[in-house]
């Protein structure tokens, strides 16, 4: 018997590839949540019957299923890889014959939320659409919250948003980033410079950095096209994360972000990605990141030059 695992990325398109897999397929193994960059440098043991997605192909892996454009590969393999609002619609639409359960209003949420398909609503008061304020509950910053992806697998599985929301761990983190989105609005303007087009927030100077709603900050600053966002990693300050992305509401940026970050150690599809680097190069990468936003230039047909 095939000893079946998935290995995916702690954020809500990669709990929803796990419930579309768990659904599909007889998973006997306990789910791997890892980041991208982990995989890249080869931090991670990928086994003969590991189902990857939302996250770069490894060779070692069974199947593979993602959406980022920077994740590309022109190799065979098995499982499949669309340029899609979100990698768990890819595995849907994969694997929709062995399902037995409609899972169309999940997908299409899905879909929206990693796409940042959304209203101005739907941004500044997130605690009234169900779906989005559950996404923002998940944080893929901790490890210790590895049983509360596995717990929004399973219910997610089981139940409809109304229930998975009445859930007294799930509406106990609702709370939280209810309360927290308030306080991220006062870190983000006070943290926060606008550059000709691009919002700059830099959080270097807390010891952990500010989290909460990643929309906000297009609502707040809507001159801009783009936004970047740098901190240091929460577990390693050795480490500096970027993370670039377009506008949901302003949407002239022409820069790939996905493309334009696999030059920095980072990577991501074309609206938004994010890098991270030893904190010796930040003054190297940093401005260049900077500069290109500004350029504002199709690095898409710069690269087929």
């Amino acid at each position: 018997m095939k000893k079946l695992r998935i290995v995916t990325r702690p954020d809500f398109d990669g709990i929803v590839c796990a419930v579309i897999l768990f659904e599909a397929l007889t998973i006997t193994e306990p789910t791997k949540w890892i980041e991208p960059s982990e995989l890249q440098k080869n931090q991670v043991n990928i086994q003969r019957y590991d189902i990857i997605s939302n996250l770069p192909y490894h060779k070692n892996c069974y199947q593979w299923f993602d959406h980022h454009y920077s994740n590309r590969i022109t190799q065979p393999f098995e499982g499949a890889f669309d340029i899609a609002p979100s990698a768990a619609g890819v595995v849907y639409r994969y694997y929709q014959d062995k399902l037995e359960k409609d899972f169309n209003e999940l997908i299409h949420e899905t879909d929206r939320i990693d796409s940042a398909d959304l209203s101005l609503d739907e941004v500044e008061y997130p605690e009234k659409y169900p779906y989005v304020l559950l996404s923002m509950t998940i944080s893929n910053q901790k490890n210790t919250d590895e049983s509360y992806w596995n717990r929004l697998v399973e219910l997610l599985r089981k139940n409809n948003i109304h229930d998975v929301l009445e859930d007294s761990e799930v509406k106990k983190r609702c709370m939280v980033v209810v309360n927290q989105n308030r306080v991220f609005k006062q870190h983000l303007l006070q943290n926060t410079v606008l550059k000709q087009h691009v919002s700059i927030t830099d959080f270097r100077a807390f010891n952990q950095a500010p989290t909460g709603n990643r929309f906000l900050v297009y609502s707040l600053f809507p001159e801009a096209v783009v936004s970047m966002k740098i901190r240091f990693d929460n577990q390693d300050k050795e480490k500096v994360i970027v993370s670039v992305g377009h506008s949901i509401f302003n949407r002239n940026c022409n820069v790939n972000a996905g493309l334009m970050l696999s030059s920095f150690e980072g990577g991501g599809h074309r609206g938004a990605g994010a890098c991270r680097f030893h904190v010796s190069k930040a003054d190297i990468y940093i401005p260049k990141i900077i500069d290109i936003l500004l350029k504002n230039e199709d690095n898409e047909q710069i690269a087929k030059i």
